[in-house]
């Protein structure tokens, strides 16, 4: 099975090193020196990674043969893929990676049905389920604690607790008596 580990930014310096935007737990691991990455779009790979190194808390990868500004700079938005065993697990319990949740059933504490998780989007401050509506709508989910009680893999779903207005527009007159019982204006 493969992963996306990672989506390449911007050049850095003269010297072929790009910028890097991790996607994974184990960057040691998976964007290590010799690890041999296929790539998104295929036509870019495979990269074998020849250095790495951490400047101003972002990860600077070098691959082979490319050795100069321009090589790296016609790699930016390129994603890096790796292969695992299908079978592998994050080590931590609360941990899990994209294709364990994409197409799980999303259902709201009370039973509620909302949709499909269709993408994980990769946010530098949260990630968010992308969830389709049984219209075909879609909807985000931010994945955080207070909102995804429950991912249940077995069951194929991740329960939901969303505050009002989330999954559904927040009726205008309901607004209104909550601001009017707050004390608040109309």
């Amino acid at each position: 099975m493969q992963l996306v580990v990672a989506r390449i930014g911007r050049a850095h310096g003269i010297k072929g090193e790009v910028t890097v935007e991790v996607r994974t737990d184990e960057p040691e691991l998976r964007l290590g020196p010799g690890a041999v990455l296929a790539t998104d779009p295929a036509s870019a790979g495979p990269l074998t990674i020849e250095t790495g190194r951490v400047h101003s808390g972002r990860l600077l990868l070098r691959f082979a043969g490319v050795h100069d500004r321009t090589g790296a700079e016609a790699l930016r938005n390129t994603l890096l893929i790796a292969d695992v065993d299908p079978d592998e697990r994050p080590e931590d319990e609360d941990e899990y990676y994209d294709h364990q949740l994409i197409d799980l059933d999303v259902v709201t504490k009370d039973g509620e049905e909302v949709g499909r998780i269709t993408e994980i989007s990769h946010l530098p401050t949260q990630d968010l389920f992308v969830v389709e509506r049984p219209d075909g709508t879609e909807v985000y989910v931010p994945f955080v604690e207070e909102i995804v009680t429950e991912i249940d893999l077995e069951e194929q779903r991740a329960v939901i607790d969303p505050p009002p207005g989330l999954i559904d527009e927040v009726d205008e007159a309901d607004s209104a008596s909550t601001r009017d019982a707050a004390g608040g204006e109309a």
